[in-house]
């Protein structure tokens, strides 16, 4: 069977996605503020409040070799794309330039929650390997846009610069397209997960401010929430980070729900706030995205539309096209597809 709907897609699990089962049954039912809060009560694990700090932030060198792998074993870098990392081999150490080595980088600064405090200061949902030289020139500023940057890393992949995205005019960084939303989802994981905290790190720790507004919800400044909402939709879930998702949750045992709930930020913050979400019977409508539902693998689905509900001959690049095997996400491809 091929499930498929105009200008968007449909996804249905019998429990939750990507073997959630029933992790996410306390949201059921919410919305808006109140899914927030439900979201936060699950995902949220106030047992890590008293670990180890220095033996958890020592581990991350290993827990990064499951969950930010390439293929090919390399590192997987969303900073940098100057050459290919090894794990172990060029980890930490002194940098001089771009490429020489990679290390933690706490895509939500630490600086804006207190510095080393637990569990934000651990947590694998907004951890990521990044190269040393990027990450310091990206420092504690706020994800943004810039069309005058005054930094470039290699090959134009990030930048850093003054805001041009309307609303902010400090300096930002800007990740490279391929992971807007990888980042935007991790900002919703963040101020999903400690939306007790945002009133204390908005007043504590000015530099937060900028992209927390410092209220529980919306939790991010109204010019953060409407770009990241924009770079979720352009750069939909993908099948690194579903893959990246489960293997955190081995880990430290907890989930991103906008990873496993494509759209999901639409029920908390967009234009389905007034929908109630079901953790079982989930669809997404996700801009230009098919979504292909077969018990084998090499079924084409019967027609194509393009966003705007045209039927198309073939994939359009700019259309992008997820397929599933067995309700769960396998493969989605950007630009061109021919499967």
């Amino acid at each position: 069977m091929i499930a498929m709907m105009l200008g968007g897609a449909v996804g249905c699990w019998a429990q939750g996605p990507n073997d959630s089962g029933e992790y996410y049954k306390a949201a059921d039912g919410k919305k808006g503020a109140a899914l927030k809060t439900a979201l936060c009560g699950i995902i949220y694990n106030r047992d890590e409040e008293g670990a180890d700090l220095n033996a958890a932030y020592k581990a991350l060198w290993t827990h990064f070799q499951t969950t930010d792998v390439r293929d090919d074993g390399s590192v997987w870098d969303m900073y940098s794309n100057k050459r290919a990392m090894t794990f172990g081999t060029d980890q930490a150490g002194n940098y001089k330039q771009e490429g020489d080595v990679y290390n933690r980088e706490h895509s939500f600064p630490n600086s804006w929650f207190g510095g080393k405090v637990m569990p934000m200061y651990t947590d694998l949902n907004h951890l990521y390997p990044t190269d040393g030289w990027v990450n310091n020139k990206r420092a504690n500023y706020p994800f943004g846009e810039t069309s005058n940057p005054t930094y470039k890393s290699a090959n134009d992949f990030s930048k850093l610069g003054p805001c041009s995205y309307p609303g902010y005019t400090g300096t930002v960084f800007e990740p490279n397209d391929e992971y807007k939303g990888d980042f935007a989802r991790t900002y919703f994981y963040m101020v999903t997960c400690y939306e007790e905290k945002i009133a204390d790190w908005y007043q504590n720790y000015p530099e937060s401010q900028p992209t927390l507004d410092g209220n529980a919800y919306p939790g991010l400044s109204a010019w953060q929430l409407e770009m990241l909402m924009k770079w979720a939709e352009n750069d939909p879930v993908s099948e690194k980070e579903t893959n990246r998702n489960n293997a955190v949750f081995n880990i430290q045992k907890n989930r991103n729900p906008f990873i496993d709930y494509p759209g999901l930020e639409a029920y908390i913050w967009g234009d389905k706030k007034d929908v109630a979400f079901s953790y079982s019977d989930y669809a997404t409508e996700i801009k230009g995205i098919i979504e292909r539902n077969s018990e084998a693998d090499d079924v084409q689905p019967e027609a194509i539309y393009s966003p705007d509900g045209k039927r198309l001959m073939k994939p359009h690049n700019g259309l992008n096209i997820m397929r599933l095997k067995n309700g769960k996400r396998v493969k989605t491809v950007k630009g061109v597809a021919n499967f």
